[in-house]
């Protein structure tokens, strides 16, 4: 057999999972030597009976299935007795037998700053996100995130606006992208990074997945930012895998109004750094004494402000926060078919974005680019 052939009839072996392949590995001294060890061996080692029937007689046309699938997509595939395997990945307790790499490998062993966060942010979380993410890769760091929608997608964005790199670690096998509305954007990554995963060709987005995907996001990064997570989140268990693994982890505090900041406030509560800038993350890090400026995004983000004196007086009452239109007529003393005509005219000019729930939220701006109120 082939290295690939070989990792990947190791891969699919019934009841054995990475842990005890990799035990085995190391008792026998070899894949190798794993491979061409006796039923009777195995079953002296504990080895299952189904296991010890896969080993001994693979079904070689499946793997040579997933070979091909493997080279059509452009795969790359990296075991943890390579020497481009990534180190800091490899400190972990439990590191990935093998990694399946659309992209470029060498990204791998980059500086990496994970970003993660809720599938179904705020406006503003994922905007801090972006923004966050541009100014990591200005910063020098690759950005490492999930793939999901909401936060992960607008971190990978950020990075790919920033002309800097990006690392999505996926749930499924290396040929697959999920969610599929994320296509583009992972064709994107493969042209600014990789697209990582341990699952091998064929593996649908099964739920038990995504934890162990969780832990290479977290185990490839010197540290972990969490942008908006809702207590018991997926972002929270990368979160806590971060700091089991020796890992920085960084949260962005958000509104006490605001459901998705309160998985990002117990973590500070915890002692993960709070973060409202990158010169947060990079003194958290150590790398503050490294940092570049970011330069400006492409495309302008800021909108501009209202000229009408009746919108530029509801917009005061309209913050970061949902609102809801019923509390606009309280706080503006304005009907509420006023305010209903001032929140129509303020969407459409992408002032203000309107969220689940019918409330209300202002668009980010930086501040120096609104438009002067007269």
């Amino acid at each position: 057999m082939d290295p690939i052939t070989r990792w990947l009839v190791l891969l699919a072996t019934p009841r054995l999972g990475a842990i005890s392949l990799r035990r085995l590995i190391k008792r026998a001294g070899s894949p190798e030597q794993l491979l061409a060890m006796t039923p009777a061996a195995l079953a002296r080692w504990g080895v299952p009976a189904s296991a010890r029937r896969w080993l001994r007689k693979p079904d070689l046309s499946r793997i040579s299935d997933q070979v091909d699938a493997l080279a059509r997509a452009g795969v790359h595939t990296l075991s943890m007795t390579d020497p481009d395997y990534p180190p800091l990945l490899g400190e972990i307790a439990d590191p990935p037998l093998v990694l399946f790499v659309r992209g470029d490998p060498a990204f791998l062993k980059s500086r990496q700053l994970a970003i993660v966060g809720s599938r179904h942010p705020s406006p503003a979380g994922r905007e801090t996100a972006r923004e966050l993410a541009f100014a990591a890769s200005k910063a020098g760091f690759t950005v490492t995130s999930g793939l999901a929608s909401g936060i992960d997608a607008a971190a990978h964005r950020g990075a790919l606006d920033a002309q800097g790199a990006t690392l999505a670690v996926m749930g499924t096998g290396p040929e697959r992208i999920y969610p599929a509305g994320n296509r583009r954007l992972a064709e994107h990554i493969v042209a600014g990074g990789a697209l990582v995963t341990e699952f091998p060709p064929g593996m649908a987005p099964h739920r038990q997945n995504f934890p162990r995907r969780n832990r290479i996001i977290s185990g490839l990064s010197l540290g972990t930012l969490v942008v908006e997570a809702a207590p018991g989140s997926g972002s929270l268990i990368t979160a806590g895998l971060a700091a089991e693994q020796g890992r920085d982890v960084l949260a962005v505090p958000g509104s006490v109004h605001n459901p998705l900041a309160r998985g990002c406030h117990r973590l500070i509560r915890d002692g993960a750094r709070l973060v409202e800038t990158i010169e947060d993350v990079l003194d958290e890090l150590g790398f503050l004494a490294l940092r570049r400026p970011p330069s400006p995004p492409s495309t302008p983000m800021e909108p501009v402000l209202p000229e009408g004196a009746a919108e530029r007086q509801l917009l005061d009452f309209i913050g970061h926060d949902p609102v809801f239109p019923d509390q606009l007529v309280r706080r503006s003393g304005l009907t509420a078919d006023a305010v209903c005509s001032i929140l129509f005219s303020l969407e459409i000019q992408a002032i203000i974005e309107s969220i689940p729930g019918g409330a209300f939220v202002r668009v980010s701006t930086r501040p120096g680019n609104e438009r002067k109120r007269t």
